[in-house]
C-alpha cells in the first residue's frame, strides 16, 4: 500500500479510509493498490481528486439495523444522503466474495451522517432502511461521480452496544479484523473494475413451459387463495420457487404430504401416473401444470410400450422428468445416459426397439447417443418430431453463436436445472471459460478480472429480471456496453388446464 499522493495514477481503482487505523488494518493485504487516507468526516472527501477509475471506500461505521452485529461487514447497496439515495450497483458481487471467505455480510443502505450520530438518534435513523452510519460515504460517492464505486464498513457500534463504552475497543478490534480479512475481496473488486461488453444470447429465460406452469399456480392461489401445493418444484429455479412460497405456495415432495381433499399443481416436469393415482386415492383436486412437450414424450413411451418395444430413455436417470416418463411403462423402459451405456443396452427384442428423449438435453450429445442406438439396431423407431424441445435447442444454439467470441460466459440458472447446465457445457465445448449462477451474487469476481467480454444467457426456467440484475451489478465495476445476438425468434404459447383458464 502506498501512501496518498498526487502522483498515484488516477486510472487505478484505489482503496479509500478515514482513519490511519482503518489503513493500517490492511497494510500489507492489498499489495499494488493504492490506499488514501482523507480523514475523518466528509468534509475531507475533498482531498480526494477526481477522475480515478474506481474509489473503495472501507472502514468502521455505526450499525442502526437489527441484526447487524459488531465486527460484521456492512456491503452498501446505496449511500442515504440529504439529498437522496445514491446506487452502488456492484455490491452484490463484492457481498459474495466477502461471503465466501467466510465473513459475516449485510447488503442494504448506509446513511451518511454529517456528524457522529448516538443514542436516541441512532433508533430514529433506523427507520430509514440503513444497516449502518458512516460519515464519509455520502461525499466520497460525489467524488467517484458515477464511476465504479463501493462502500464495506465493520461495525463498531450498535444501539444495544453505545460506542462510549468500555468495550468499544474489544469491538474495535474485531471490527479492524473483520476488514483484514476483507482485503483479497477488497482486491478482487478492484482487479474486476473495467470497461467491458457484454452480448445477450437471444432466445434466453422462459420458455412457454416454464411460462404456463408458473401462471397456473399464480392463477390456482388467485382463484382459491392460498395454500395451494404444489408436487415438487413447479420448474427448477430457486427464485420463482421463493416467489411462490411468499405468495402463499406450499412445495412438497410427495402427493401424500397433501391433507385429504386439498388441492396440488403438478410441476411441470411430468409425474408417473402411479403419483395420479395416489393423488386420486386421496381426493386431491389435481391441476396438471406437466409441459404439453414432456407430455408428448409420455404418450411416445405409451404407444411404444404399448405395441411391444422395448424404449431407449435417452436422459439423466435422477432428473424428475425422467422419473416421471420411466413410470408410464416401468417394464418396457431401458433409461440411456450417453453413448458407452448406448454401446450395451440389452433390449428383450433387438427388432422391437425405439428410443424418446428427455427434452432438456445437450442437442449435440443426444444426437451422439441417438446415432450409437441407430448402430446397433437397425430397426430402431424414432419419434416423429424431435424430443428435445424448441426452447432448449434455441438457447443452446444462441449460446452456441457468442462462446467462441467471449471471454466469459455466464449462464443464470439453478444448479438443480438441466438446460441451465447444458447451455455451460455447451459452452465450454466452445472453449470459452463458463459458469451457472443463480444470480449475480453468485458471480466470482475473479472471474471478471481478465475478461472484457463477457457472454450472458439464462436457462429456460430462470426469470428474465435476473439477467438483467446482473448486466446492472457489471455497471457498477465499469462503463459496459450491451448488445444482443438473437439467433430466432419464439413465439410458442400453450393453453392453460381448464381448472384455471
Amino acid at each position: 500500500m502506498t501512501a496518498p499522493a498526487a502522483t498515484t495514477d488516477p486510472a487505478q481503482p484505489a482503496v479509500v479510509t478515514a482513519l490511519r487505523v482503518e489503513r493500517a488494518a490492511l497494510a500489507g493485504r492489498l499489495p499494488g493498490l493504492p490506499a488514501l487516507t482523507i480523514g475523518m468526516g466528509p468534509a475531507r472527501a475533498g482531498r480526494l481528486a477526481g477522475g480515478r477509475r474506481g474509489l473503495l471506500l472501507v472502514g468502521v461505521a455505526g450499525g442502526l439495523a437489527p441484526g447487524v452485529a459488531p465486527g460484521d461487514l456492512v456491503v452498501a447497496s446505496e449511500v442515504i444522503t440529504e439529498t437522496g439515495r445514491i446506487p452502488i450497483p456492484s455490491a452484490p458481487l463484492l457481498a459474495g466474495a466477502l461471503r465466501r471467505r467466510g465473513l459475516r455480510v449485510h447488503v442494504g443502505p448506509l446513511l451518511a451522517s454529517a456528524t457522529l450520530v448516538r443514542g436516541k438518534r441512532r433508533e430514529e435513523l433506523a427507520a430509514t432502511g440503513a444497516l449502518a452510519v458512516d460519515m464519509e460515504s455520502g461525499a466520497v460517492a460525489g467524488v467517484a461521480a458515477g464511476g465504479p464505486f463501493a462502500v464495506v464498513r465493520a461495525v463498531v457500534d450498535t444501539p444495544d452496544h453505545p460506542l462510549l463504552r468500555p468495550g468499544t475497543v474489544v469491538r474495535g478490534v474485531t471490527a479492524l479484523r473483520a476488514l483484514r480479512a476483507a482485503a483479497p475481496a477488497l482486491q478482487e473488486w478492484a482487479a474486476a473494475v473495467h470497461r467491458r461488453d457484454v452480448v445477450l444470447a437471444s432466445p434466453r429465460s422462459f420458455c412457454a413451459g416454464v411460462d404456463r406452469a408458473i401462471d397456473i399456480v399464480e392463477r390456482a392461489l388467485d382463484r382459491f387463495g392460498a395454500p395451494v401445493h404444489v408436487r415438487r418444484q413447479i420448474v427448477h429455479n430457486a427464485h420463482v420457487v421463493q416467489n411462490l412460497q411468499d405468495r402463499g405456495a406450499v412445495f412438497v415432495d410427495e402427493v401424500d404430504e397433501v391433507p385429504e381433499g386439498g388441492r396440488v399443481v403438478l410441476a411441470a416436469h411430468g409425474v408417473a401416473p402411479a403419483v395420479r393415482a395416489q393423488a386420486e386415492e386421496r381426493g386431491l383436486s389435481v391441476i396438471d401444470a406437466t409441459c404439453p412437450l414432456v407430455a408428448k414424450v409420455h404418450n411416445e413411451v405409451r404407444r411404444y410400450a404399448g405395441r411391444g418395444d422395448t424404449v431407449f430413455l435417452v436422459g439423466h436417470r435422477e432428473h424428475e422428468e425422467v422419473e416421471g416418463t420411466l413410470g408410464e411403462a416401468p417394464g418396457s423402459v431401458l433409461v440411456v445416459e450417453d453413448a458407452a451405456a448406448a454401446a450395451t443396452v440389452e433390449p428383450v427384442d433387438p427388432a422391437r426397439v425405439a428410443y424418446v428423449m428427455q427434452t432438456t438435453l445437450a442437442v449435440d450429445e443426444a444426437q451422439e447417443v441417438a446415432a450409437a442406438l441407430r448402430g446397433r439396431f437397425p430397426l430402431l423407431a424414432a419419434p416423429r418430431t424431435d424430443d428435445i424441445c424448441y426452447a432448449t435447442s434455441n438457447r443452446q444454439a444462441a449460446v452456441r453463436a457468442i462462446a467462441a467470441a467471449c471471454d466469459l460466459v455466464l449462464v443464470v440458472g439453478s444448479a438443480n436445472s438441466s438446460n441451465s447446465r447444458r447451455l455451460v457445457e455447451v459452452a465450454e465445448r466452445e472453449g470459452t471459460p463458463a459458469h451457472l449462477v443463480d444470480d449475480a451474487g453468485e458471480i466470482d469476481l475473479a472471474w471478471l478480472a481478465g475478461a472484457r467480454r463477457i457472454g450472458v444467457t439464462a436457462g429456460a426456467s430462470a426469470p428474465p429480471h435476473l439477467v438483467d440484475d446482473l448486466v446492472h451489478c457489471l455497471r457498477g465495476l465499469g462503463p459496459v456496453d450491451v448488445r444482443e445476438e438473437r439467433v430466432t425468434d419464439e413465439d410458442v404459447h400453450f393453453t392453460l388446464p381448464k381448472e384455471v383458464s
